[in-house]
């Protein structure tokens, strides 16, 4: 995967928990710096975990897919997206009433945000990403995001959050057709 892919595909990644950053500035008392840091570690190191326990469980089974390894990264990709683009529809789906940034209330956003990732670590594995460097990038772009998201919510609200999960249901939809039509040779751009 090119840099470019890898950006477009963290920040894809990064939107659920950029959106529920936005909603914890909303609703946590004096959302100071610290406490906004303390919100992008939690999602930005589960956001970095997950595609690695993903590209880890692929790699073992790498020789048994190559001949159609395109497709399941294209299905993985597309999945997540859509299942990102349902749920910024669905009503209930909205997390703007938690209002702590405690160790037994984040860990589970964390992790619910992060379940996309997992199945991402495998369209890395599949692409032949360097790991190390890919759930870097992804971890620091959702550590970014949701640390700004979070000093943001105050000011903006939870109207964000839909946009955000909208946003980052296209970019993977988008990155999986790519993926698609490269790997079939029948598109093919690098931007870096």
């Amino acid at each position: 995967m090119q840099f470019f892919d890898l950006l477009l595909l963290a920040v894809g990644l990064s939107m659920d928990a950029f959106a529920v950053s936005i909603c914890k500035g909303i609703t946590v008392r004096n959302m100071n710096f610290k406490k906004a840091l303390a919100v992008g570690l939690y999602f930005g190191f589960f956001q970095a975990i997950m595609p690695f326990v993903g590209y880890m469980f692929t790699d073992i089974f790498s020789e048994q897919i190559k001949s159609f390894d395109h497709w399941v990264a294209f299905g993985l990709l597309v999945l997540i997206g859509i299942k990102m683009l349902k749920e910024a529809f669905e009503e209930e789906n909205n997390q703007c009433g938690i209002s702590t940034i405690r160790f037994t209330d984040m860990i589970p956003l964390a992790v619910a945000t992060s379940i996309d990732a997992l199945a991402a670590g495998i369209t890395l594995s599949i692409n032949e990403a360097e790991i190390f460097s890919s759930v870097a990038l992804i971890g620091t772009v959702t550590f970014i995001l949701c640390v700004i998201g979070a000093k943001v919510g105050g000011f903006f609200g939870c109207k964000f959050q839909k946009i955000a999960e909208v946003l980052g249901g296209v970019i993977l939809i988008l990155l999986g057709i790519k993926i698609l039509l490269e790997d079939l040779g029948l598109f093919s751009i690098n931007l870096f």
